[in-house]
């Protein structure tokens, strides 16, 4: 795959499915891609000198029918159970190996784990170097790997003998894998591209090569994808399966992508290369979880973990969902993973789990909420939710999922990437009863009536109790409301669905300010009797009205009850009986209109006013004069020009 300017055309159609290996180090797992395929895939150094495999092949399988199939050969060693983690991903066949002479084995067990865990439920089980023992030693060796099968996914799957020697066994084995993967195309993995890459290098004089196994979609030279989880779009030069330059390649193949990058981007094992659509990453997802009896402990909650999801790796935290926050062997759970790095998973990619260490398998599960959320009480309710994503499909599915989000709404792609479904299945869906409908900024967003209805009565209910807690306050400000919201939503987005409840409800919108339109202040007992002592006191001040301080001091009243003046000050203002022309200084709204009057007289002999004329104008201090010139500024009645102000032509 590596050969990007091969000029060698075949006309084949290529089977969309991926074979491989696994087993036990030394159970000849590279000496059989090599008999099946004349490939070796032991390509470093090292796995030369040493004989062993420590990273990934890869070759490709011409079956008898004239089918071509890719291989991944994964090292045994359990020091390189990450590379085999990394290779394991887009198995659908497995060539599951066991040396005669050996038999069962410790990594024979865990790399059985790990395709039980992946899913793979197609395989073959194949006693290598069946030419070094008898027919009674290959029968005990059969005894013992269905054994190892039982209450796996490759229970019952047949056993076969074969010597990568003498050739022994082969036709059958080539011809059992033509059998199994007879019609067989794939797991259904969304319409998005994806691939996870297992190997990143530079060619001089091409550039940047990224090989993988595709999930879903298609790829074409020339198009852009986008690199996650950094983000960055990168641009497809050329590609190729099998070592063949193609115009497209498609899931289920192994594929090498030639991309043009920037200098800067740098590309490794466990980034992938998705649909420039695709901008999903999680570090926080809830997941169905097996724990296998090879754990021999239960998972407890917050307990430490390595994640492998596709090629990549990264520490996190369980959080068990379950009660009693564990889950023992041979049972499976809901666990809630919280991870150091974020990933790109949706829903239902499977997973591998180890612990702390990353020295044992713990079990592993499939993805069914690639978005967790961290509030989740109550916990039942929860719970449930998950329960319905991971059962249904369709109509339901999408409900389950909206009703779990931290967002009110999505829009019709942001659940298609989180389900890994098809657009067109997602707006079939949408089309039944049960979902509202929102403006979300420039995109349309939908939620169910149910969680449309819930944040309905939380407005509503929000801002009724600010008015009990507030009875002298216009309402409550929209972004004090957005705060408490029980869902997140962007300030403009807010906006939007505020406006959209002003038409379905009581609720009234004034600039930023809330109130339902039933709510009105009423001035009664105290503060009747004080708010008409604040508007004489300014009246009479006329153009040189007292500050806060001054009229809490020439009110005889409490410096406690400042805040209550401040309140009354606002109500008498909305009812527009006082003007706030400055921080802390009212004037009476009769002052105010004498005060625009004489300016009007005034430039009816003079183009402009300077702040010395207004004040001897008003007779009132230079203080009081500017303020107020300010505030005739600031309402557009006058234009400042230097140090003079003419009037707008908008107010003559």
């Amino acid at each position: 795959m590596d050969k990007l300017n091969s000029s060698v055309s075949m006309a084949v159609r290529v089977r969309h499915s991926i074979i491989g290996t696994a087993g036990h180090i030394d159970h000849g797992k590279t000496a059989l891609v090599k008999a099946l395929t004349g490939q070796d895939t032991d390509r470093l150094k090292e796995e030369k000198e040493r004989g062993i495999s420590i990273d990934l092949g890869f070759a490709y399988l011409t079956l008898p029918n004239g089918e071509r199939v890719g291989l991944v050969d994964v090292p045994g060693h359990e020091r390189f159970i990450r590379n085999m983690l990394a290779g394991a991903h887009g198995i659908d066949l497995a060539l599951f190996t066991v040396a005669a002479d050996d038999g069962v084995m410790p990594q024979s067990e865990e790399h059985l784990d790990i395709l039980h865990l992946l899913g793979v439920s197609r395989g073959i089980f194949v006693i290598t170097k069946a030419d070094l023992v008898d027919q009674k030693r290959l029968a005990e060796v059969k005894e013992e790997i269905e054994l190892l099968a039982d209450g796996t996914g490759l229970q019952g799957a047949p056993i076969l003998p074969v010597s990568s020697v003498t050739g022994e066994g082969l036709d059958e084995l080539k011809a059992e894998i033509t059998r199994q993967l007879e019609g067989f195309y794939g797991k259904p993995v969304g319409d998005l591209f994806r691939l996870p890459v297992d190997r990143a290098f530079v060619i001089k004089g091409h550039g940047v090569v990224v090989t993988g196994t595709a999930m879903g979609g298609t790829v074409s030279a020339g198009q852009k994808l986008r690199l996650l989880p950094a983000g960055e779009l990168v641009r497809v030069r050329s590609v190729q399966v099998h070592s063949t330059p193609v115009e497209r390649a498609e899931s289920g193949q192994r594929v090498a992508l030639n991309l043009s990058v920037s200098e800067r981007t740098r590309v490794k094992r466990g980034n992938v290369i998705v649909d420039e659509r695709l901008e999903l990453t999680t570090d926080r997802l809830d997941a169905v979880f097996e724990v296998r009896p090879l754990a021999k402990r239960p998972l407890k909650t917050n307990e430490l973990v390595h994640f492998f999801l596709g090629t990549s790796e990264t520490p996190g935290r369980a959080i068990v969902l379950d009660e009693g926050g564990e889950i023992a062997p041979k049972h499976s759970g809901v666990v809630q993973f919280v991870l150091r790095e974020p990933i790109v998973g949706l829903r239902g990619d499977r997973f591998v789990v180890r612990d702390a260490a990353s020295q044992r398998t713990i079990g592993g599960g499939a993805i069914i909420n690639p978005l967790g959320r961290r509030a989740r009480h109550p916990l039942t309710r929860y719970r449930n939710l998950l329960a319905a994503l991971h059962g249904s499909s369709g109509t339901a599915a999408v409900a389950a999922l909206l009703d779990l989000q931290e967002a009110l709404a999505l829009s019709a792609s942001q659940i298609s990437h989180i389900l890994n479904l098809s657009l067109a299945e997602v707006q079939a869906a949408l089309n039944a009863p049960g979902f509202a409908t929102i403006a979300m900024g420039d995109e349309v967003g939908f939620t169910t009536l149910a969680k449309w209805d819930e944040f309905r009565r939380f407005v509503l209910e929000s801002v009724a109790a600010f008015h009990r807690d507030h009875p002298l306050a216009a309402g409550m400000e929209m972004e004090a409301l957005r705060s408490v919201s029980p869902y997140q939503a962007q300030p403009r987005g807010f906006r939007a669905l505020i406006d959209r409840l002003t038409t379905e409800s009581d609720l009234e919108r004034d600039d930023s300010i809330l109130r339902i339109r039933s709510h009105r202040v009423e001035l009664v007992g105290q503060d009747r009797e004080l708010a008409k002592a604040i508007e004489a006191a300014l009246a009479s001040a006329g153009f040189a009205p007292p500050d806060l301080r001054q009229l809490v001091s020439a009110l005889k009243t409490p410096a406690a009850a400042e805040a209550r003046i401040v309140q009354l000050l606002d109500v008498l203002e909305r009812e527009k009986r006082v003007v706030k022309v400055a921080k802390d200084l009212y004037f009476s709204a009769g002052a105010v209109k004498q005060a625009q009057a004489k300016l009007l007289d005034y430039f009816k002999g003079q183009n402009e006013i300077s702040a010395a004329a207004f004040r001897d104008l008003l007779q009132a201090s230079r203080k009081f004069a500017i303020a107020l010139l300010d505030y005739f500024d600031h309402t557009g009645f006058t234009l400042r020009v230097g140090d003079m102000r003419r009037l707008r032509a908008s107010a003559g």
